[in-house]
């Protein structure tokens, strides 16, 4: 369990961070963009353990995934211009985020007993949650509304581990090569643009 809580708080603290900085490109007040980093951080998590029926909620009963929280938010605040002046800085923490929350979605679903397919559907809503409240907070078309490969990459990372767990591929290395093919998916299709046909 020791990688996949290490999962859970570097995503909780990137998505902490991609919270606060969606935050800053519009407003200065910096407790509006804590309250966003905050619930982009718990987010996914809380709705992936209401379905499954998990309590107390995962940021409930732990205090270090609110201390997360609250570096991600300060350490925005320290480093707001090198962040602000990054191009695409805002995607790079959101792919962290959705490919480290997928992976933890999937392996809790997983270790609950549930079938690989509901695991999957876990990760997904564990990953993509947090970025739609935070885009409907900053008054944003959500992202997963728009063309752009976002929670597909997160419903097919999750199908990949549950298929390299089937195959019992050591869990250490899963979890490398499904948070690895997430966070790339997504990244190539914002460099490149790879959308989805408009319906």
């Amino acid at each position: 369990m020791q990688i996949q809580y290490a999962l859970e708080l570097l995503g909780t603290l990137v998505f902490a961070i991609s919270g606060a900085l969606a935050v800053k490109d519009k407003s200065e007040d910096w407790f509006g963009a804590g309250f966003t980093g905050f619930v982009t951080a718990i987010g996914g998590g809380t709705l992936r353990d209401i379905m499954l029926g998990s309590y107390p909620l995962s940021w409930v009963g732990d205090m270090n995934i609110i201390y997360t929280i609250l570096f991600g938010v300060l350490l925005t605040s320290f480093f707001n211009k090198f962040l602000q002046n990054l191009r695409k800085t805002l995607s790079l923490f959101d792919s962290m985020g959705i490919a480290l929350f997928t992976v933890a979605g999937v392996e809790k679903a997983l270790s609950m007993g549930l079938r690989w397919e509901i695991a999957a559907i876990m990760g997904m809503f564990s990953a993509v949650f947090g970025g739609v409240i935070r885009d409907t907070l900053v008054n944003e078309t959500p992202v997963i509304f728009r063309k752009e490969i976002y929670a597909s990459a997160c419903l097919l990372g999750g199908m990949l581990y549950t298929l390299l767990n089937y195959f019992q591929l050591d869990r250490d290395i899963n979890f490398i090569v499904t948070a690895s093919f997430i966070m790339s998916a997504r990244l190539l299709a914002v460099k490149y643009h790879i959308n989805f046909p408009k319906i």
